[in-house]
Order: structure tokens, then C-alpha cells, then sequence
């Protein structure tokens, strides 16, 4: 009995429609990264001084040097402070000078900034220096608390509403807040409209990469995962020519908003999953999809495979209606699973927590290797290059050795060398910053690939009816790693030692772990909770447990 996956090959498993949908999906995945700019492109302590502009009530003509010097202490060294000022007083200029000030307050009405880097950033917009820094760390926790968050609601929302409609709610979430983003005349606004900016963009991320992988057949479905972060990889080179070349947070976020302007107007031309409306029952609608794909592909479907007629249960099939005829199952559930569903399941349930800590391990270290790079010393504009460069050859190669090796190889390798490149830092005495830095860029190259690893698990390992929900579990575990993260990094300062043993070590467990995931090399995507089963344990498992009722379409 032929199932979608065969159904599939005969339509195009990877033809032009296939590429038109993967470029379609993966475009706002290169701009997505442009969202990261007013968090990443800062200075962290900008030279600055106090707002002082009070005195030039008493004297306008004063020069900026005379002014600091009458309103703006120095501190030990000689340099003027960056947070204090003397406290303002109705004098006239004579006496100031006569007399001078003494008593000190903080800075009272705001700060002049003498950036060379940039002409604006959410540090100098805001005032987030002094006794507000710890606010640019609120900005960095909400957008991954945003994306934490969309993937927490799309995931299950995908599986009610379909991916199509899931993606566009979350490309509307993320076009208007990345504009609202620029906009915002507060910090506050800024906070929520960053927030609400994650949220549609991990929303995003998710569903267009679950879409992706139900169109493509077995052979080429790790491609999806892997486009997706070919094109985020991209997106980090071109946002460091794009930021060199403007130098404003603000401007940066509306060219975001204009290409995803862009995009609104095409997703809502992209189709849904054939396979999700199957697995609904909507079975006429995934006819009129899978022909659409067929005429773009230059494929012909037997005028057999258009007879909606003829249907008969699984397990009713005669020999005179059904054996020599190619046949599409087609699947319904009494009872639709759900996420706790899946718990029911042993098997299933060891894939999952598998599945959860490998997204939680690797996107906590690709963080804190991040958080490290800078060390380098490089300019930040080049060191932001190099990062997306040198993701661009991890993702090509990894479309080709993922299938040359298999899955589960390659998981259990990446983990396992990026994790002990991690801990190998630890080995290399003070004085060789080259050694060091090779061994993160080892561990961030492996990590990388790790990353698109697990999410072609989270496609091959679990069925339709639960993938979404799967994938959404999955961000949000990545989203915690990248939470704690900073959290993390602060005991750098007490013992330097315990953040790269503790993220190194998770990836080598994780490592360990993957010898007992199966290899989903070239099999097909399971539909129900007892195909899942039943491919993994290979053997027969009785559908009543979950309530199934099988239908079969059969073509003449």
C-alpha cells in the first residue's frame, strides 16, 4: 500500500516546486538575524559626560571645555566622570568660578555622547549606561524570552490552525514590531516591542522549517533544517556590512521591516502541508495541492490517483478493489493526539528528553562561545563577519555529510567533538590565545551542525499529528539554553573554570546519549504515534490503544 511518501515521489519529492517553497521559507530567515542588531551593536561604556547644560544660563558663550571643567568632576586619573556632575545652582558665572562646586549628584538630565563607532544605539538612545547598564541585559533577555515564547504557542497552534496559517500569523507579529521597534520613543516600548518581535520570529523559525520538510521526500528532507541556517548564516555577513555602512540601531530595524514588508506579500500565497491536511482529513484540498505540485514539476499524475470514489477501511480491503493498485492511506483519529499523547509512548518519550537536552546544550554553548569570542580583540564589525562566514561551509558541508554518514553518526560525532573541544580549553595555559581560539572555533563549527542535527530529528523522529507540538517543545529547550546562558557566564568571575565545564560536559553527555536514537536516514515521515513506534521498534503495535480509525483512497 503506497503512503504519502511514495505518493510524493510521484508528484516530485525535490523538483521546482520544492525549491521555489524552500526559498520562499528560508528568505526571511536571512533577515532575521538583522533583528539582533540593536542588541549586538553597542558600546557597552560609550565616552560620555554629564548634561551640563545648565550652566549656560549663567554664561552661553562658555567654550565645552569650560564648561566641563565648571560642571563635571574628574576622577583618580584625570579624565572627566561619565556618571556624575556637580550639582546645579543658581549662581552667577563669576562666583562659579570664584568659588567652584563641590557637592556631586548623579547625571540629572541625561548624558552627551562621543561615539566613534556608530551614530546611534539603544545604549546612547536610551541613557542604558550607569545605573541603567543592567537594562541593556533586559533587552537581551526579552527578545530570547519572545522567541521562547512563539515557540511555546505556534507549536501547538500549527497543529489546529496548519503550518501555513501558523507562519503568517508570525511573519504579521514580526513585520509590524520590527517597525514598532524602530519607532519606539521609550525604553519601555522598545522592551515590548522586542519582546513581540522574538515571538513572531520563533514562531516563525519553527513552523517554516516543519513546512519545509513536509514537501520534501526522504532523500533531500535534512535540507530544509540545513537551508534555514544557511540563510540566517548569511544574514549575519550581510548585517555586518549593513550596520558598518549605516551606524544606525533605528535604520537598521526599518530596512528589516521593509523586507519583511516584502515578504507579507507572498506568504500568503504559500501552501499548506499536503501531509497536515491528510492527517485532517481534509482530503480534497491535499488532492488539488499535490496536483499543483505535479503541474509545476513538470510531472504527470495517472488520471487513476484524481478518483476521490472508491474508499474502503484498512482493514476491509478486498482483492478485487485493492491489490495491484497504487493506494493513498489516509489517516484519521477518533481521539486527535496531542502532545501527552506522545508520553504514552516510552519509546517516543526517551527520543523526546533525548531531542530537548541537545537543543537546551547547544544553543547554551553556541552562546557562551559567543560571549567569548570578543576576547579575540578583533573589530566588531569583522568579528560579527566572521562569525556568519564561517557558518556558511559548516551547513553546506553538513547537507552532504548528513546523508553520506547518516543522522545518527553525525549527532553522536558533532556533540561529542564539539563538547570535548570546549573542554580541551581549559587545558591550555595562559599565553596561547591562538590555541584557544582554534579550539572555540572547532566547537563552534561542530556545534553549528548540531544544531541543524537535532532539528532533522524533531522532522524524522516524530509523527504529523505531534511534530509541531515536538518542534515547539524543542525551541523552547533552546530558548532556556540561551536564557541561562549570561546567567552562566557570570561565574566567570568566581571560578573562571565552571561555565566552559559545565556546557562542554553537556555536550559530551548529549553525545553519549545519541547511540540510543535510531538512524532516520531515507525513511519516511511516520503520520500517527503507532507508525512511530512501529518503525523505530520495527514490529506490528495494536492500533486500539490510541483510538485510530484507517482509511485507505484508493486510485484505479
Amino acid at each position: 500500500m503506497a503512503d504519502f511518501g511514495e505518493l510524493l515521489r510521484s508528484v516530485g519529492d525535490f523538483g521546482l516546486f520544492q525549491h521555489l517553497l524552500l526559498v520562499a521559507l528560508c528568505s526571511p530567515n536571512f533577515f532575521q538575524s538583522f533583528s539582533t542588531a540593536s542588541i549586538i551593536f553597542i558600546e557597552e561604556d560609550p565616552k560620555r559626560h554629564c548634561n551640563a547644560d545648565w550652566i549656560l544660563r549663567a554664561e552661553p558663550n562658555l567654550t565645552s571645555g569650560e564648561q566641563l571643567n565648571l560642571t563635571v568632576p574628574r576622577e583618580q586619573d584625570g579624565s572627566f566622570s561619565r556618571c556624575r556632575m556637580f550639582v546645579p545652582v543658581d549662581w552667577n558665572i563669576s562666583d562659579i568660578r570664584e568659588r567652584g562646586l563641590n557637592e556631586t549628584t548623579e547625571c540629572v538630565s541625561g548624558w552627551v555622547y562621543h561615539s566613534s563607532s556608530y551614530t546611534s544605539t539603544m545604549t546612547t538612545d536610551f541613557d542604558l549606561v550607569c545605573s541603567n547598564t543592567g537594562l541593556r541585559a533586559a533587552a537581551q533577555t526579552a527578545l530570547m524570552v519572545g522567541v521562547l515564547l512563539g515557540s511555546a504557542t505556534f507549536g501547538p497552534m500549527s497543529n489546529s490552525i496548519g503550518r501555513r496559517r501558523a507562519i503568517q500569523i508570525s511573519m504579521v507579529f514580526t513585520s509590524v514590531f520590527t517597525a514598532v521597534t524602530a519607532l519606539s520613543p521609550n525604553f519601555y516600548v522598545y522592551l515590548v516591542s522586542l519582546l513581540m518581535q522574538g515571538f513572531g520570529g520563533g514562531g516563525y523559525l519553527m513552523n517554516s522549517i516543519i513546512l519545509s520538510a513536509e514537501w520534501i521526500g526522504v532523500s533531500k528532507r535534512s535540507r530544509a533544517a540545513c537551508a534555514a541556517s544557511l540563510s540566517d548564516a548569511a544574514g549575519q555577513c550581510a548585517l555586518a556590512g549593513v550596520v558598518y555602512l549605516v551606524r544606525d540601531w533605528r535604520l537598521t530595524q526599518l530596512i528589516t521591516a521593509s523586507a519583511f514588508a516584502i515578504v507579507l506579500i507572498y506568504i500568503w500565497f504559500i501552501p499548506e502541508s499536503a501531509r497536515w491536511l491528510l492527517n485532517r482529513g481534509r482530503t480534497q484540498e491535499a488532492k488539488e495541492l499535490l496536483v499543483r505540485a505535479a503541474t509545476i514539476n513538470k510531472r504527470t499524475i495517472p488520471p487513476s490517483l484524481l478518483d476521490t470514489k472508491k474508499w474502503c477501511p484498512a482493514t476491509g480491503i478486498t482483492s478485487l478493489n485493492c491489490v495491484h493498485l497504487p493506494q493513498l492511506e489516509v489517516k484519521e483519529t477518533a481521539i486527535r493526539e496531542g502532545v501527552m499523547a506522545l508520553f504514552r509512548s516510552p519509546l517516543l518519550t526517551r527520543f523526546l528528553a533525548i531531542i530537548l537536552l541537545a537543543s537546551f546544550s547547544v544553543q547554551l554553548s553556541l552562546l557562551m562561545l559567543y560571549l567569548f569570542m570578543p576576547t579575540l580583540g578583533l573589530n566588531v564589525f569583522l568579528t560579527q563577519f566572521i562569525f556568519g562566514a564561517s557558518e556558511i561551509p559548516v551547513h553546506i558541508l553538513c547537507m552532504w555529510l548528513v546523508e553520506f554518514f547518516g543522522r545518527r553518526a553525525l549527532f553522536i560525532g558533532a556533540y561529542l567533538i564539539g563538547g570535548c573541544a570546549s573542554l580541551l580549553m581549559l587545558a591550555v595555559p595562559a599565553g596561547y590565545p591562538v590555541t584557544v581560539t582554534a579550539l572555540a572555533v572547532i566547537g563552534r563549527f561542530t556545534l553549528v551542525c548540531s544544531a541543524s542535527l537535532y532539528n532533522i530529528y524533531i522532522q524524522e523522529l516524530f509523527p504529523t499529528s505531534v511534530r509541531q507540538s515536538v518542534g515547539g517543545l524543542g525551541a523552547i529547550a533552546g530558548r532556556l539554553g540561551s536564557i541561562a546562558s549570561p546567567l552562566l557566564n557570570l561565574l566567570r568571575s568566581y571560578q573562571w573554570f565552571v561555565p566552559t565545564t559545565v556546557f562542554g560536559s553537556l555536550c559530551v553527555i548529549t553525545g553519549i546519549l545519541g547511540f540510543l536514537l535510531p538512524e532516520t536516514r531515507n525513511k519516511d515521515l511516520p503520520e500517527t504515534i503507532v507508525e512511530a513506534e512501529s518503525a523505530w521498534l520495527d514490529c506490528r503495535m495494536s492500533s486500539d490503544r490510541y483510538s485510530h480509525r484507517q482509511y485507505v483512497f484508493v486510485l484505479k
